[in-house]
């Protein structure tokens, strides 16, 4: 074998186009492509015939490797070569024997190499578009065979390093979508010791990565979403792509295990440096999809606290899974509702993001354990934001201050607030009263909401938007109904308003006395009658 191993080396990782695209510098007959197939099928079974043809795999793997212009040939032999060395590591030709002579030795040592080599070319073109498929499929065989080789020996080995070649290979930046799709759904979701190495190789990737770019994360993302199901019990680890291993203490056995590798995923990736929308992307997911799988939940707050400090909607994304963690996990997060309450700014209302915090609002405050002093601040502060919002935006708070009194009903005594001294009502009636609330405070728990009255509403009952005056007497009436449906409130905006407005039937046309000027930017002609516009008086265009 000297000879071939002089006539093989590594090849150099290259990037060919698929057939579909190369252009065709000249016409291959079909002849000739047959031809091409038919000599790669020759060299295969000479290799199965004969030890003494195993310089074929060294042809083979250069027809593989070689920049041509056919695409064909070099699929054909890709192909072949996974059907020769899955027949080799079956009959345990790549490993070496006990007693072994020197020229076995050296025969095995060098088909491990042009192994190696092989996978090495497969993992090359895994990632591009056209042949990735084929090549996937490839990768994948070899992977089983090469894992049910071991099933005889006593320790398991799941070849790992080779997997995790493979996922690096579909998260690189220049991969192929569709083979990194194919990958997550058909191997990832179904198999239990897939998703526990690939997990692990995603955390080794990233971790290894000099240039942690943009569509590395967003690859990496794309796996990790695909695995929709967490198992709730070791029972459910069952569905494995090689043969489990033989001993029941096996990391593949154990639940924690399994979480372990998804948390040290979920957090690598968390790691690397993000832009706006990747945080979104991600705190979108920690309720769902991030959360379960971790083993020390605490490990997410130092994310969500930074995410929290970006301000806007990623501030609300990210008090959304602290609250999760706070009602499923049972952490303990005390500023939790005062950074809620620091989001009530003059923007909010104003916001595209306002149905969003609503919701999440609506089920922040929905314990009604809360203290009676902090629910009155948020109503408060809402109800005197309304003052400077958009119809859309008040037509939202004023459902939602109706069910939060009604859940907390000891909030109502700020509906209607009288003063009962003599003293009192001579002050007000000669001073006036000056409202308890402060609005600056950061703090809901001492802002002196409770001691206030809800004066604001009764003033948007005189709104100049007929929709917000008539919804703003709700909180003048006796409160019978048992709560309004939030979400029938919540995606209005200027435009729907309006149009509803004039899609409304009109039971009564006004009657409009008007006179249509005859001169607007002239005056009128002496005796003529007409009057001038105010235009014209104010200004000469003669």
């Amino acid at each position: 074998m000297p000879g071939a191993v002089a006539d093989s080396s590594r090849p150099v990782k290259r990037k060919r186009v698929s057939s579909e695209k190369r252009p065709s510098k000249r016409a291959r007959s079909e002849s000739s492509d047959e031809d091409g197939q038919a000599q790669i099928l020759l060299l295969e079974n000479e290799i199965f015939e004969s030890k003494k043809n195993y310089n074929n795999i060294a042809t083979l793997i250069k027809i593989f490797t070689a920049d041509t212009e056919d695409a064909d040939d070099s699929v054909v032999a890709a192909i072949s070569l996974c059907r020769v060395f899955t027949r080799l590591i079956v009959a345990g030709d790549l490993v070496q024997k006990r007693g072994a002579s020197e020229k076995e030795v050296v025969v095995v040592k060098w088909l491990k190499e042009r192994y190696t080599e092989y996978k090495t070319a497969l993992l090359d073109i895994l990632g591009e578009e056209g042949i990735s498929a084929t090549a996937l499929t490839l990768c994948m065989r070899l992977l089983k065979t090469e894992g049910e080789s071991t099933r005889d020996s006593q320790e398991y080995q799941f070849p790992s390093t080779f997997l995790t070649g493979i996922v690096r290979s579909l998260i690189d930046p220049e991969s192929d979508p569709n083979a990194r799709k194919e990958f997550s759904e058909k191997y990832v979701e179904e198999y239990d010791d897939i998703r526990f190495y690939t997990l692990d190789a995603i955390h080794k990737t990233i971790e290894s990565s000099v240039t942690r770019s943009k569509p590395l994360f967003d690859n990496a993302l794309e796996i990790l979403t695909t695995i929709e199901s967490v198992p709730e019990s070791k029972e459910e680890l069952e569905d494995f792509y090689i043969p489990a291993p033989k001993k029941a203490t096996h990391s593949l056995f154990s639940l924690t295990q399994h979480k372990k590798r998804a948390q040290g995923a979920w957090l690598a990736l968390m790691n690397m440096d993000m832009d706006k929308e990747q945080r979104k992307s991600i705190l979108r997911l920690v309720s769902d999809s991030i959360a379960p799988w971790f083993i020390q939940p605490e490990l997410l707050m130092d994310f969500l606290t930074d995410c929290y400090d970006a301000g806007g909607s990623t501030s609300l994304l990210a008090l959304s899974g602290v609250f999760y963690l706070i009602q499923e996990k049972n952490l303990d997060y005390p500023s939790f509702y005062r950074k809620l309450y620091s989001l009530l700014d003059s923007e909010i209302l104003h916001s595209k993001h306002r149905s969003r915090f609503f919701r999440l609002l609506d089920t922040f405050l929905a314990s009604t354990h809360l203290p009676a002093v902090m629910v009155a601040s948020f109503i408060k502060r809402l109800s005197r934001l309304t003052l400077s919002a958009p119809p859309s935006g008040v037509v939202a708070v004023v459902p939602w201050i109706y069910n939060l009194l009604k859940k907390h009903p000891t909030c109502t005594f700020m509906i209607h607030r009288e003063t009962r001294t003599v003293e009192g009502k001579a002050l007000l009636e000669s001073q006036g009263m000056e409202d308890p609330f402060v609005m600056e405070e950061e703090d809901p728990m001492e802002t002196h909401a409770i001691e206030s009255s809800l004066w604001e509403i009764v003033t948007l009952q005189s709104h100049y938007h007929p929709n917000v005056a008539t919804l703003a007497k709700i909180i003048s009436e006796q409160f019978t109904k048992h709560a309004y449906n939030l979400e029938d409130f919540l995606d209005h905006s200027y435009g729907s308003m309006l149009e509803a407005e004039l899609l409304k039937d009109v039971k009564k046309v006004p009657v409009i006395e008007y006179e249509i000027p005859k001169k607007i930017f002239m005056k009128h002609d002496e005796g003529s009658g007409g009057e001038d516009s105010l235009l014209v008086k104010l200004w000469d265009f003669n």
